[in-house]
């Protein structure tokens, strides 16, 4: 790159720090010095005892972008991703070789996240009998690599498990690749031998990630409040198996589209992050056009690991004194162009 490309990068820290999170920050330059960038490419620092870094926050290690278009904004999202999982963050601080900063980096060190997400579920099934739902499960299970051919044999020919209300489960032994939850819903509950039947939860554990997912689960039955399940869109349904908070009945919660040319990179994320982190409330976002995953919308690294582009749609979810305050200013600060204009 050339010279001028530096000033851009201080210009940047001036308008918003970009700092992620985790001890992580990833200097880049302003877009008016794009044509300082030479060849796009990134340079990983690592500062074993901390630096300072935007309003008082440490970084432990700095992934400098020079990029001339918008072609490192995928780079970006690939690392908040990765960043994102705490574990890997305190990794990067001790790491002692470049090719094991490397590793982590590219999410090769990195343990497989539990896999329960919009592409293990299956809503709205017309079906009449478990097998159905039994063969859906599976087949998004196999397809998310996380079970074998003697699981899907297995969960389809064995009879599940009825939890009451509505809920059905099943798993295997055999077969388990990956941790990984998937869900089917039946369009209308139907009978089996007597039994209510509406939606079928198949678990492939092969940590103990699944375990939080069966204990909200466990709790909502034990609770009465298994209907939720059967009636909540698919974001809702994520977030009461994958969300304690979600539990709760003071929830309030709003849907925006994000209108950026370039979605939630770095510094509107910012933006976003910024003015949710001026209310108590807890608040999370959802990407309806993503994994429809809930992410804590105080942390920037999680903020812009949900991949979001221009027309996805955003739930946030707000539980505290100013909930409503929140989300009302977070409509505002999006319709407004989150510091890039409407």
């Amino acid at each position: 790159m050339a010279g001028g490309y530096v000033d851009g990068m201080l210009a940047r820290e001036q308008q918003t720090s970009t700092f992620l999170g985790n001890g992580i920050a990833i200097p880049h330059g302003t877009t008016d010095t794009r044509d300082q960038v030479l060849k796009t490419g990134v340079q990983v620092f690592q500062f074993p005892q901390g630096v300072t870094w935007g309003e008082g926050q440490v970084a432990y290690v700095a992934i400098g972008i020079a990029a001339s278009s918008d072609e490192h904004l995928g780079l970006l999202r690939q690392l908040t991703h990765v960043l994102s999982d705490d574990s890997v963050a305190e990794q990067l601080k001790s790491a002692t070789t470049a090719e094991e900063l490397r590793a982590l980096l590219m999410g090769e060190k990195q343990s497989e996240q539990l896999k329960l997400d919009n592409e293990t579920m299956t809503l709205d099934v017309i079906a009449s009998s478990l097998v159905t739902l039994q063969a859906l499960n599976a087949a998004r299970l196999k397809e998310a690599g996380a079970v074998d051919a003697a699981f899907v044999a297995k969960t389809i020919n064995d009879s599940p498990m009825n939890l009451g209300q509505g809920i059905w489960l099943n798993d295997s032994a055999e077969g388990n690749l990956r941790s990984a939850v998937a869900v089917s819903r039946a369009t209308q509950a139907f009978d089996v031998e007597g039994e209510k039947a509406a939606l079928l939860v198949t678990v492939a554990m092969n940590d103990e990630q699944p375990i939080a997912v069966l204990k909200r689960l466990g709790d909502l039955l034990l609770n009465n409040k298994a209907d939720r399940l059967l009636s909540a869109d698919a974001a809702t349904l994520l977030a009461l198996l994958t969300s304690d908070d979600a539990l709760t009945d003071d929830v309030l919660s709003a849907e925006f589209v994000v209108r950026n040319e370039h979605g939630l990179h770095a510094r509107p994320g910012t933006m976003l992050v910024n003015t949710i982190k001026q209310f108590n409330s807890e608040i999370t976002v959802t990407n309806l056009d993503g994994t429809g995953k809930p992410a804590n919308g105080r942390s920037l690294m999680k903020v812009v690991a949900l991949g979001v582009k221009k027309g996805h749609r955003l739930r946030f979810t707000a539980q505290g004194e100013d909930a409503e305050q929140a989300l009302k200013a977070i409509g505002d600060a999006i319709a407004a162009g989150l510091g890039e204009g409407a």
